[in-house]
């Protein structure tokens, strides 16, 4: 009988590769990334523009224009809309983020032929209806009011505004007045800009057959390849970083953030900083997690994270605390960065991160939706193939003083702001 006592031994899975898609072009020249599951009979197609901040003239207007593109047509109400792929059981995603605009369709492939044409619809003839955008603004405000109540939001607010700048596209913190300041016709100018063939990505995972394919290239493929790419040029922030306090009166607990700007993934040590993170705070055994959660007990939560735009990226540090604990837990937070400058990593608690990094690897590789978001990812930030092979490389074979080497540059408190709210 197994002695269940015991746990299984741990064995490294050595299978971690990405299945290259197939690349179809339409008869306008546009290329699909297909990623074909014989047997499948889910079906996603993906849409992607460069459609984000870093292309706005505007405050809110890539935000603005993703969530409103599928509120009407030129044919169909937006209710009409929802109704139409509800009928079939499909959902229509929108996740924009900073730096691009995502319009996802999930769907049984049975039903393409009748959800295909109206997701193209959708996203090429727009009306933008001005009721929409009146409630798209009186409900923003108010979710921006009540967000505002939190301490956990102005701090992050707070944290990237003076890592990147408060101009800048991923620092500017939006306000009641720029929803206010918005017209339709700052969407419609958005949109032409933008959301054109030449600056499109198309997607198409799961059961992928020439039915699919006739249908992208007859209701995607006939568009005339017109617009621009978007050419963004990075700018630099050259404040000093330091310590900032936010009063917010009458909170409970003060929200504590510790962050510094780094570089995007093409950086020669943005692996080995992705892996030094996860050591300092990246997952549930972290050194954070252990000395300040488990150890003093000062906080339930905290973390660390990289977190990775397409043209920057920055490193900060979150938690909750009470009021009279914070200024400990800055403390045992900056001790934290000192005891991976000065003494290297153990080899036992290195394994049990190479263990966990390549077992999120995996999952992240289980099934066609899971790996079309990780070739998505690739293309869409124009990464080398082999980038995902290095990374796993790295996570296998880097050194305990190669970390701590990668800790001196990068984890010297001088370079962190403090910001703590409360």
């Amino acid at each position: 009988m197994l002695n269940r006592k015991l746990a299984p031994p741990v064995q490294e899975n050595h299978n971690l590769t990405i299945p290259h898609p197939e690349v179809v072009v339409l008869d306008n020249g546009l290329p699909v990334y297909v990623l074909d599951f014989p047997g499948q009979a889910v079906l996603k197609v993906e849409v992607v523009f460069h459609a984000g901040r870093p292309e706005e003239t505007v405050r809110l207007a890539s935000r603005a224009t993703a969530r409103l593109l599928r509120e009407g047509t030129s044919n169909r109400s937006g209710g009409d809309i929802a109704e139409h792929f509800d009928f079939y059981g499909a959902s229509l995603s929108v996740p924009t983020n900073m730096d691009t605009a995502s319009f996802s369709l999930f769907a049984l492939k049975k039903y393409a032929a009748e959800l295909i044409p109206v997701f193209a619809e959708v996203l090429q003839q727009p009306s933008f209806p001005e009721e929409e955008l009146e409630t798209f603004r009186r409900n923003s405000i108010q979710e921006f009011q009540v967000e505002l109540e939190k301490v956990d939001v102005l701090a992050y607010r707070k944290i990237t505004e003076v890592i990147f700048g408060e101009n800048h596209p991923y620092g500017y913190n939006s306000l009641p007045e720029d929803y206010t300041r918005l017209t339709r016709d700052h969407i419609v100018q958005y949109y032409e800009q933008w959301y054109t063939p030449a600056n499109c990505l198309l997607f198409a995972s799961g059961g992928v057959d020439k039915e699919v394919l006739q249908l992208l290239n007859t209701h995607f493929g006939q568009q005339k390849i017109t617009g621009q790419k978007t050419d963004y040029k990075n700018s630099v922030n050259t404040a000093k970083p330091g310590k900032i306090h936010v009063a917010h009166p009458g909170s409970l607990q003060t929200a504590i953030r510790v962050g510094r700007r780094l570089f995007d993934k093409r950086h020669p040590d943005f692996k080995a900083v992705f892996i030094l993170n996860t050591i300092l705070g990246g997952y549930f055994g972290s050194r954070l997690m252990t000395n300040i959660r488990e150890k003093k007990g000062y906080t339930y939560n905290i973390f660390s994270t990289v977190d990775a735009m397409l043209h920057d990226c920055c490193l900060y540090i979150a938690t909750e605390v009470n009021t009279d604990k914070a200024a400990a837990t800055l403390r045992a937070i900056f001790a934290e960065m000192k005891r991976l400058r000065e003494k290297p990593v153990e080899a036992g608690e290195i394994e049990m991160v190479r263990n966990y990094l390549l077992g999120m690897m995996l999952n992240g590789l289980d099934g066609p939706m899971n790996i079309s978001e990780v070739v998505r990812g690739l293309i869409v930030e124009e990464m080398s193939w082999s980038s995902f092979d290095e990374l796993i490389e790295t996570i296998r074979t880097i050194t305990p003083e190669q970390l701590q080497d990668v800790a001196n540059r990068y984890l010297q408190p001088e370079d962190f702001w403090t910001v703590t709210v409360g």
